[in-house]
């Protein structure tokens, strides 16, 4: 089977000149992060939200008050729940914070936004980078589906994650 993602966007980012990459690319790296088994279909919401709307929500729900790149937001289900299919949770992703940090760290944008959406699919089927050993783990398994996906390490300064032209999205699409 495959991952279902349904995309939301945030009224004020058809304002905002931060525009995200094709449904077609989010639902690709979506299905390319999920670990589960492949007879099982999987459920989440990506809301891809602006800088105002990501504060808020990093606020109310971490403490924390800035925007960041993306929270994660898995299901949580009363024990003895059974449902047919599996429910991962939702996801934020704030677009003028993923293009700040790939203008700040000299990343491809659509690799930027591909590992952010990688990062908080593992996140919601419980991955974590906490402890070391943890982080180890989930950063080496974001490595390796980046770079099934054509991408670089992105971890790592390197000039394939560094902005290049439309030639890149064509092949990525």
């Amino acid at each position: 089977m495959s991952v279902q993602l349904d995309i939301q966007l945030a009224d004020d980012i058809a304002e905002s000149s931060e525009e995200p990459p094709p449904s077609s690319l989010l639902r690709k790296w979506a299905q390319a992060a999920w670990q589960g088994d492949e007879a099982e279909q999987a459920n989440l919401s990506l809301r891809i939200v602006s800088a105002a709307e990501s504060q808020q929500l990093n606020h109310d729900y971490r403490g924390k008050n800035k925007p960041t790149n993306v929270l994660s937001f898995p299901m949580q289900m009363d024990e003895g729940f059974v449902m047919p299919e599996i429910m991962l949770g939702d996801l934020a992703i704030c677009a003028e914070v993923v293009a700040s940090e790939a203008r700040q760290q000299q990343k491809n944008l659509q690799s930027h936004w591909a590992h952010m959406l990688v990062h908080g699919m593992l996140h919601l089927q419980g991955f974590d980078h906490i402890e070391d050993v943890q982080a180890q783990e989930m950063e080496s398994l974001e490595t390796q589906i980046m770079q099934g996906l054509g991408f670089a390490d992105p971890y790592l300064i390197h000039p394939d994650n560094i902005e290049q032209s439309s030639v890149t999205e064509q092949e990525n699409e």
